[in-house]
């Protein structure tokens, strides 16, 4: 059990004693939250945010896709023009720095698993093994039935791209979304692309763990096996607890059980990699490395031979 007492640190020779870690490690176990789709460039404010929803913010005033996606739109036909956007450019697109790359890199000779808050899809595109990987909380990717009548899910592939070419974009052959010069763009979506269930006939709605409706599917349950298969098979494994990027807003999914995990196996190192918030029990602080950090610089310098 733990005091409640954190060491708020920059762990001294961090990269050093990290890269060292991990040569002798097993195994690593990749925690992963929003920081480090963060680092590689997914920001949900700021020019990102202008560059494609201008119009909603004239009109609505929301200043990031985070709270646009819980505006009260007035018909359907605006919602899905909203979250298309959303959907495609956070889970089509590549995001703008390498940093996934980078971690796969590192890793990827590795015995690893990553667990993950983030719904992006970004450890499939670059390169990770899909059997290695257990989405917590949904998929971009995927509806679901908004009630639900039926523990399935749908891939929206398809739908997305046809939503945001018909609100004026034009999808480049890299998948970036561009506007021909002087256009103005449509926010709303034709009313036969709005998704319904395939059962009931209701509203389709995001497979994203907002609240008790979101449907844990056939894949969601196959892959939190592998995850609990992965963690018996390796407790007496000389393995890195790789925590990339977790906040503290859902802190007992990822979080605090690697922190527990670290104090109850032996052979456990405990790593937070988070700028700003790198901080660890003091109960397991000689076995933690805190790195104070942008995750994608750091993992540069890991990189260098």
């Amino acid at each position: 059990m733990f005091s409640g007492k954190v060491a708020y640190k920059n762990t001294e020779n961090g990269i050093e004693k990290l890269r060292d870690a991990l040569d002798q490690s097993e195994t690593v176990l990749l925690g992963t939250g929003a920081g480090l789709s963060t680092s590689a460039g997914f920001v949900y404010g700021g020019e990102r945010f202008q560059k494609y929803f201008s119009d909603f913010y004239k009109k609505y005033h929301f200043k990031d896709m985070y709270s646009g996606g819980f505006y009260p739109y007035d018909t359907p036909e605006e919602r899905w023009g909203f979250w298309s956007r959303n959907i495609y450019i956070n889970r089509y697109m590549n995001p703008p720095k390498p940093v996934y790359e980078d971690l796969f890199k590192l890793v990827k000779d590795k015995d690893y698993f990553v667990i993950t808050t983030n719904v992006d899809h970004c450890f499939q595109k670059a390169g990770f093994d899909k059997r290695r990987l257990f989405y917590t909380q949904g998929d971009y990717g995927l509806w679901q039935c908004s009630k639900p009548c039926h523990l399935a899910t749908y891939d929206n592939a398809q739908t997305v791209r046809k939503m945001v070419e018909a609100q004026g974009f034009i999808i480049a052959e890299n998948g970036d979304l561009t506007l021909p010069k002087g256009a103005a763009l449509k926010m709303t979506v034709p009313t036969e692309l709005v998704p319904r269930c395939p059962r009931c006939g209701r509203p389709m709605s995001m497979n994203l763990r907002a609240d008790d409706t979101f449907v844990e599917d056939k894949g969601w349950h196959v892959h939190a096996k592998l995850y609990s298969d992965y963690l018996d098979e390796h407790r007496r494994s000389k393995i890195v607890f790789l925590d990339l990027g977790i906040g503290v807003n859902t802190p007992t999914i990822i979080k605090v059980p690697f922190m527990r995990m670290t104090q109850e196996w032996p052979n456990a190192t405990y790593v937070c990699l988070n700028l700003g918030e790198a901080f660890t029990p003091v109960e397991i602080q000689e076995r933690s490395i805190c790195i104070n950090g942008d995750i994608g610089a750091v993992l540069k310098q890991l990189l260098q031979q």
